[in-house]
């Protein structure tokens, strides 16, 4: 909890290719909302040698008083060994997207989870889930598989180039969700022949990654498509999904609201959502 006294402090961002990250403006623009001098920081691994630098970061992150940080691809299961503790949630993912750092002891979170679940409630609300196809096994595919297991998915097909880590997620989440399918897939078109829609956890799409994550051809009407890509807003897989008439979610909602649940854990003030997405807007237009 921020003391209220102490109305500045330095938070920052994990990871590579975050140079276009909008976690600065959103983190500092609620800050001053709330009268913080809050400063975020971009601790990029990819001007540091990469990975490898991860230790390094956190040590310098705690040396120099901050808060707390965010951590995003590639290190969101890295980061694990190198912390303290995991909150429940983060235990359960086995991902970790927030550090909180304080009294000397390294603390992980995972907001991710809350932060895509919140942004598909508000975006497809009455979607079908029966069966969803996830591409990404990642840290934020832990994440976003959770969420759409609590959101109601009753079979998930699991789909990532590293078969080996498809195959532990889906073994954690059994745990986790007994009776529910969740399977590790070895045919994408047959998968999607079958599903409800699709969600892309993977960083295809992206500003340093662009294009399409599958075949175009795989994509039909029927499906939704929901995206955590939100550098461009509009990915290849978005602007297909909505020509071929699919519902659709991109992935500014869940920058948004792992945002405000990272900026709460970091100062302990309650972040107002409404302001952070409008805001979100005012940048990305």
């Amino acid at each position: 909890m921020l003391d209220v006294a102490q109305r500045t402090l330095q938070v920052g961002l994990i990871g590579s290719g975050i140079q276009l990250s909008r976690s600065p403006a959103l983190h500092e623009a609620e800050g001053r909302a709330n009268g913080l001098d809050l400063r975020y920081r971009l601790l990029d691994l990819d001007e540091r040698g990469g990975p490898d630098a991860l230790p390094s970061l956190l040590h310098q992150a705690a040396a120099e008083g901050f808060a707390g940080v965010n951590v995003t691809h590639p290190v969101k299961q890295a980061v694990i060994p190198h912390l303290d503790a995991l909150s429940p949630e983060a235990e359960a993912l086995g991902a970790v997207n927030t550090v909180v750092l304080r009294e000397g002891r390294r603390i992980g979170h995972n907001t991710d989870c809350s932060g895509f679940r919140d942004a598909f409630r508000r975006r497809l609300s009455g979607a079908t889930l029966d069966h969803v196809v996830q591409l990404g096994a990642g840290g934020a595919g832990a994440a976003v598989a959770h969420a759409l297991l609590q959101l109601g998915t009753q079979r998930l097909s699991l789909f990532d180039r590293e078969r080996d880590k498809a195959g532990e997620l889906a073994r954690r989440l059994t745990r986790s969700f007994a009776g529910r399918r969740i399977e590790v897939g070895d045919d994408l078109e047959g998968a999607l022949s079958e599903a409800d829609g699709l969600v892309h956890a993977t960083p295809t799409g992206t500003a340093a990654h662009p294009g399409l994550p599958l075949d175009a051809r795989l994509i039909a009407p029927r499906h939704f498509v929901a995206e955590i890509v939100y550098f461009p807003l509009e990915t290849e897989l978005l602007r297909l999904a909505r020509a071929r008439g699919c519902r659709t979610v991109d992935g500014g909602g869940m920058a948004v609201f792992q945002a405000a649940g990272a900026f709460e854990l970091f100062t302990g003030i309650r972040p107002d959502t409404e302001r952070m997405l409008a805001h979100f807007e005012t940048i990305t237009r």
